[in-house]
C-alpha cells in the first residue's frame, strides 16, 4: 500500500506544472497583464472614458450612463483579444469567500449571434440578496440586492472570464458585503487626515489608506487531505496523534523553500502578477508545511481586493500541483497556526507617508499628530478592534504564544517611548543620530543601520518603522473589516483632533502650540494602551486589568463591541453603518461561530464512532485472541504475569470506548437543546462554554 501511494505522488509529481516562462518573460512585463489596468484604458478607451475611470478613482466622481457605455465598450473589446467568452460581477458577501455569477458576451438578433456588453450591464446587476448572508436584512421572499460596479478598483480576467470587482448592497440600500464599508471609511478617512495633513502641508489634497498583508499558509498533499474527513469539511484536524517531530527544533522558519512547494509558488507568482497582485515575498514559515506571501503596499481597498483574489487563486494552482491550501487558523494542534499581518499607513497625494518619523521624530510634528491621534484611537475602540478579528478559527491563535493576546496594546519601542515621554511631561527632546550596529567579526561585514524600533511578535498593534502593523488578523479573514474598523477610529479620532485644534487656535502663529497641547493631553489620557513587552506574559494579562484594558477572550465575548451604543453612534456619523447594518453583521457572525462550532461536533462525533471506535475495537479483539492463545500456553501462575499489560490495555480501551460513547452521546444532547434558543447569542456563549470542553475531551 505505502508503494502504492509513494508510485502514486511520484506520478503526480511527474506530471507537475512546468516552469514554462521564457527568459525574456519578466515579472515586470507579466505584471498587469490580464487587468483592464492604465495601459489597457488607455488602448481600449477615449480620452474622455479614461479622464472618467481616473477622476472617479482619485476625485470620486460619478461616471455617467452614457460614459458607461463606452467603458464598456472599450473593456469587452479588451476582453475579447484576451480570449474571454463570458463576464461576471465580482463580489465579497458575507460568507467569507467571493461570489460571481457568469453570463456570456452571446447575444442573438434575427438569428445571427454577436458579442454584447453595455454600460447598464457593467454599472449594476441583481443577484439574490436573500441567499447569502444578510443577518435578517432580507426575507426569503425579498429576494432582489443588487451588485454595483467599483471603478477604483480595475477588471480582470481568471481564464475565460472577464471579473468586474462590485459593492453588493440590499433592495433598501443596506451594505451587505466588505467591500462597501471599507470604500465609505476610507472616503471618511480621507477627508479627516487630508483635514489635519493641511495643518503642515497646506498643498494636500488626498490621504489615501495603504495596506500591506502578510498571508500565512498551509500546503497539504492533495491524497493525504482528502484522507481526512475533517480537514475536508471544516480546514482543521480535530483529532490525531502529534507526530514525534513537529516545530521544535525550530528548523523550517526561514529554511530552505522544498522544491514542490517552490514550484507551486513560482506558478501562483506569475498568475497573481498578471492579475496585478505585487507579490514580492516567499518564504517557509514556522510550523512544518506553513509558508507565507507579502505583496508590495497599496491602497486598502485595492489590496483587500488582491488579498481575497489571491486566496482563490492559489487554491487553483494548488491543485494543480496535487496540493491543498489550508487558511484556516489552526489547522493542527501543537503546531503554530496561521495569521495575516495587515501592515496599515496613511500616505498623501504628494508621496508623504504621514506616519513616517524621519531620522529625528522628535522634530516632527506632523509624525506626531498622526503617530499619537492612532494610538488614542486604539485606545477609545480596542473593543472594536477585538471584535474585528474574532471568529472560531482565531480563538485558537489568539494568545496562544504564537500569535498577540486578546488584550488589544500598542507596541512602540524605546526611541520612541523616550520621545512620547518626553512630550508628555514637556521635557526638551533630544535629538536621536541615526545608530549604526558595530559587527566586530570581520572588515568586510558592513555597517548594520539601526531601525528607530525593535520589533515584538507579541503585540497585536504594533508600530514597525512607518506603519502600524495588525497582527491579530487571521489567515482565512476578509482584510476589510479590520481595516474598515482602523480607518473608522482613526477618523473619529482625527475630526475630533482638529475640532479641538481649531476650537482653541485663536491667532495662526498659536497652531503649533496649541496642537502641541492637544496632543500630550491625548497622551496622557491613552498611554495606558502603550505596552513594549512580552504580551504573552501572565504579569501582562494582570497589569492590563488593572489599567481598564479589555481581554474579550473569546469571539462571543468580543462581538457584543458592534453593536456598543458609542460604536453605533462612530460608525452612523460618519456615514459608514448604521445601527440596523450593525446588528445584522453582529448576527451573521454569531451564526458563523455557531455553525462552525456545530459541524466540527457533528463531524467529531461521526470520526468519533465510525472510525476511531471501530478500530479501537479491532485493536481489542486482537489484544483478547492474544490473551486467549497465552492462557493455552502458559500455566495459570505464569498466564497471569505474561498476560497483565494486555488486559490493563484491554480495560483501559474499553473506557476509553464508553467515556467516547458516552461524551459523544452528551454533546449531542447538549447541541440539541442549545439548537433550541432563540438567540444567537445565547447559542454562540453556549457553544463557547459547553461544546468546545466536550470536544476536547472526546
Amino acid at each position: 500500500m505505502l508503494n502504492l501511494r509513494s508510485n502514486a505522488l511520484q506520478k503526480q509529481w511527474n506530471q507537475r506544472p512546468k516552469n514554462n516562462r521564457t527568459p525574456s518573460e519578466t515579472f515586470s512585463k507579466l505584471f498587469g497583464e490580464n487587468v483592464f489596468g492604465e495601459n489597457a484604458m488607455r488602448k481600449h478607451l477615449s480620452q474622455e472614458a479614461f479622464e472618467a475611470v481616473s477622476e472617479a478613482k482619485i476625485q470620486s466622481k460619478t461616471i455617467s450612463r452614457n460614459m458607461a457605455n463606452q467603458i464598456a465598450s472599450g473593456m469587452k473589446q479588451w476582453a475579447l483579444s484576451k480570449g474571454v467568452s463570458h463576464y461576471t460581477h465580482w463580489f465579497q458577501p458575507l460568507t467569507g469567500a467571493t461570489a460571481e455569477k457568469h453570463d456570456s458576451f452571446l447575444k442573438l438578433s434575427n438569428g445571427k449571434a454577436f458579442e454584447h456588453f453595455t454600460g447598464e450591464t457593467l454599472v449594476q446587476q441583481e443577484p439574490d440578496a436573500s441567499s447569502l448572508p444578510n443577518g435578517g436584512i432580507r426575507s426569503t421572499f425579498e429576494a432582489r440586492g443588487y451588485t454595483a460596479w467599483d471603478p477604483t478598483s480595475p477588471a480582470f480576467i481568471v481564464d475565460d472570464t472577464l471579473c468586474i470587482p462590485t459593492v453588493f448592497v440590499s433592495y433598501t440600500g443596506e451594505a451587505l458585503d466588505h467591500k462597501t464599508p471599507l470604500l465609505k471609511s476610507s472616503k471618511a478617512l480621507n477627508k479627516a487626515a487630508t483635514d489635519v495633513a493641511r495643518y503642515f502641508a497646506p498643498e494636500t489634497q488626498r490621504v489615501v489608506a495603504t495596506l500591506g498583508w502578510e498571508q500565512e499558509y498551509f500546503l497539504v498533499d492533495a491524497a493525504l487531505f482528502a484522507s481526512r474527513a475533517d480537514l475536508v469539511m471544516v480546514g482543521r484536524t480535530l483529532l490525531g496523534h502529534m507526530p514525534a517531530r513537529g516545530q521544535q527544533l525550530e528548523d523550517h522558519y526561514f529554511g530552505t523553500i522544498p522544491l514542490r512547494a517552490q514550484q507551486f509558488m513560482k506558478d501562483l507568482e506569475v498568475e497573481a502578477l498578471k492579475l496585478g497582485i505585487p507579490l514580492t515575498t516567499r518564504h517557509n514559515e514556522v510550523a512544518p508545511n506553513q509558508y507565507e506571501f507579502a505583496p508590495i503596499f497599496e491602497d486598502v481597498n485595492l489590496a483587500g481586493d488582491h488579498n481575497t483574489l489571491l486566496m482563490d487563486i492559489m487554491a487553483k494552482v494548488a491543485r494543480r500541483h496535487h496540493f491543498c491550501v489550508l487558511f484556516h487558523e489552526k489547522p493542527f494542534a501543537k503546531l503554530n497556526g496561521s495569521g495575516k499581518h495587515n501592515n496599515w499607513s496613511l500616505s498623501t497625494d504628494t508621496g508623504l507617508n504621514l506616519l513616517s518619523p524621519g531620522k529625528t521624530p522628535q522634530k516632527n510634528l506632523s509624525f506626531l499628530t498622526f503617530f499619537i491621534n492612532t494610538i488614542r484611537a486604539v485606545h477609545d475602540d480596542a473593543d472594536l478592534i477585538r471584535a474585528s478579528i474574532a471568529g472560531a478559527g482565531n480563538d485558537h491563535r489568539l494568545g496562544a504564544h504564537e500569535a498577540p493576546p486578546s488584550i488589544i496594546s500598542v507596541f512602540i519601542g524605546s526611541s520612541l517611548e523616550r520621545v512620547l515621554d518626553a512630550l508628555e511631561h514637556s521635557k526638551e527632546m533630544a535629538t536621536e543620530d541615526t545608530q549604526n550596529l558595530q559587527m566586530d567579526v570581520l572588515d568586510q561585514i558592513p555597517t548594520i543601520l539601526l531601525d528607530n524600533t525593535d520589533r515584538n511578535r507579541t503585540s497585536p498593534f504594533a508600530f514597525t518603522g512607518n506603519k502600524f502593523e495588525i497582527r491579530g488578523v487571521g489567515a482565512s479573514a476578509n482584510c476589510a473589516l479590520p481595516m474598515t474598523v482602523i480607518n473608522t477610529s482613526v477618523t473619529h479620532q482625527l475630526t475630533r483632533f482638529k475640532e479641538e485644534v481649531d476650537r482653541r487656535t485663536t491667532r495662526e502663529e498659536d497652531r503649533e502650540k496649541i496642537i502641541m497641547k492637544v496632543l500630550r493631553e491625548y497622551l496622557k489620557a491613552s498611554k495606558n494602551v502603550i505596552f513594549n513587552g512580552d504580551g504573552y506574559s501572565e504579569e501582562w494579562v494582570q497589569k492590563a486589568e488593572s489599567l481598564g484594558l479589555p481581554n474579550k477572550k473569546n469571539t462571543p465575548e468580543a462581538l457584543d463591541a458592534f453593536i456598543a451604543p458609542k460604536n453605533i453612534n462612530m460608525f452612523e456619523e460618519f456615514h459608514i453603518l448604521d445601527q440596523r447594518e450593525l446588528e445584522a453583521r453582529t448576527e451573521i457572525m454569531y451564526e458563523t461561530y455557531v455553525k462552525t462550532l456545530q459541524i466540527e461536533s457533528r463531524i467529531l462525533g461521526d470520526m468519533s464512532r465510525n472510525h476511531v471506535i471501530p478500530a479501537a475495537v479491532k485493536y481489542q479483539n486482537l489484544l483478547l485472541e492474544n490473551v486467549t492463545n497465552l492462557q493455552k500456553v502458559f500455566t495459570e501462575e505464569d498466564f497471569q504475569k505474561r498476560s497483565k499489560a494486555q488486559t490493563d490495555l484491554i480495560t483501559t480501551i474499553s473506557i476509553h470506548i464508553s467515556e467516547i460513547i458516552c461524551k459523544v452521546d452528551e454533546m449531542i444532547a447538549t447541541r440539541k437543546k442549545i439548537n433550541t434558543e432563540p438567540s444567537s447569542k445565547i447559542r454562540s456563549i453556549a457553544y463557547c462554554r459547553d461544546i468546545i470542553p466536550m470536544m476536547e475531551t472526546i
